[in-house]
């Protein structure tokens, strides 16, 4: 078992970066280089900004290269649950934005060449118990008859046509959804952002933001200085630079995943006919698809901890398990690999995005990140030359979580509750 991204593992490595010292000055310096940074890069270089993007690390190596592989259309929260905190109106326009974010990966994959298995497959919710699917039909009704009648209900009776296992008891699926190769993603955004000219620096950490006067900054890393009129934060859960109100806003939580050896398509077939993407109803929940070389790969918030190889592992072991009880006919089939990766967790599942000190930003994707992310990153690059009103989230409080200063102490106590939630509910 390799404790490595299957994503970034089996993708073209990104040899773009910019040699020698970051100096000088840019239009915009882009501070990430995962879906969000890259898309941004790429939409402003191509309305003619002298764009620079710098990373911590490598492109693509936090989030965007370490997800489930699931491009998915719906929110993260419950629909009904949204319209009846926020008004159907507004549910409705968070609703077709994520909509319009699978139709924008597809977009950029069209428009700018990128092999990487983009498929619209679909994805399907299951309910791991009885009155889950009860939800689910609730939540369908709501659904067809406000924002996306496109959804359709599976009955117990017809889950084998979609998932090859008793254990759930009927599904709702969203077919816009998609699935793609995460790593070949990153690495066709990062490459069309450098044919049009984006910079872009790797391993540079930003230390420090120095304001100079309206949005305009000195961006200190450890690979130099850049003079910017415009800054766009796209970090998400990042634990380096001068970041602190953002950390206090946002709660990384570590999922985790494996991937099986290549499985024959007789196997393949079984386990998963539809090929959509799948994910259960629990809080603690699971989620799996199939790989575009026939693996499985088997998801989930396994434990409620950080990830490093050593916990990565133990996550890794606790998977096996769970995937061995939704799929006992996988016991004994190998697991390649086995990685973990923060999800920038709001407290309402929602993302935040606008403009806080001079500096834009854009994050909080709470686990729906893979075409948000990507989309918004596009209608960043609309904010900043001059369409504040193309941000749907602009207008969206963004309170600090009250006791989070730092390192997220609180995350056993928070997955003690969502586990005794998922027994007694």
């Amino acid at each position: 078992m390799k404790l490595a991204s299957y994503w970034l593992e089996t993708a073209p490595p990104f040899s773009g970066d910019t040699s020698g010292a970051l100096a000088g000055r840019a239009d915009v310096a882009v501070i990430g280089g995962g879906f969000t940074g890259l898309s941004a890069a790429l939409a402003l270089a191509k309305n003619g900004a002298d764009v620079v993007l710098i990373d911590a690390g490598r492109v693509g190596a936090g989030a965007s290269g370490r997800n489930g592989g699931q491009c998915n259309n719906g929110l993260a929260a419950d629909f009904r649950s949204t319209v009846e905190r926020l008004g159907l109106a507004q549910a409705r326009t968070l609703y077709r934005a994520y909509d319009a974010a699978v139709d924008t990966v597809e977009r950029l994959v069209k428009e700018e060449g990128i092999e990487c298995d983009f498929g619209r497959t679909g994805k399907i919710k299951l309910a791991a118990k009885p009155e889950h699917y009860e939800k689910l039909a609730r939540t369908h009704d709501v659904l067809v008859r406000e924002v996306d009648p496109d959804t359709k209900l599976v009955p117990a009776a017809a889950m084998r046509s979609e998932v090859g296992t008793d254990r759930y008891y009927g599904g709702l699926v969203f077919e816009k959804s998609a699935s793609m190769h995460m790593g070949k993603f990153v690495h066709g955004l990062a490459s069309a952002a450098a044919r049009y000219g984006v910079r872009i620096y790797e391993n540079a950490p930003v230390t420090k933001l120095n304001r100079i006067r309206g949005y305009e900054h000195d961006v200190v890393t450890g690979r130099g200085t850049v003079r910017a009129a415009q800054v766009l934060l796209a970090t998400g859960t990042s634990t380096v630079g001068p970041f602190f109100h953002y950390r206090r806003r946002i709660v990384p939580i570590g999922s985790f995943i494996i991937v099986t050896e290549p499985l024959p398509i007789e196997t393949i077939n079984a386990l998963m006919p539809t090929r959509r993407m799948a994910t259960d109803s629990k809080n603690v929940g699971s989620y799996f698809r199939i790989t575009p070389d026939n693996r499985l790969l088997f998801g989930g918030r396994a434990r409620f901890a950080m990830s490093n190889p050593l916990s990565d592992a133990k996550s890794g072991k606790i998977l096996e398990q769970t995937m061995h009880t939704v799929f006992p006919s996988l016991r004994g089939v190998r697991i390649d690999y086995c990685w973990g990766g923060l999800v920038d967790m709001t407290a309402d599942r929602l993302p935040r995005a606008g403009e806080h000190d001079g500096v834009f930003y854009s994050m909080g994707y709470s686990g729906h990140g893979t075409q948000m992310s990507t989309h918004m990153g596009v209608v960043m690059g609309e904010v900043m030359s001059g369409r504040p009103e193309a941000n749907i989230w602009r207008d969206m409080d963004w309170p600090a979580i009250p006791g989070h200063f730092g390192p997220p102490w609180f995350l056993p106590f928070v997955g003690a509750y969502y586990r005794l939630q998922d027994i007694l509910h």
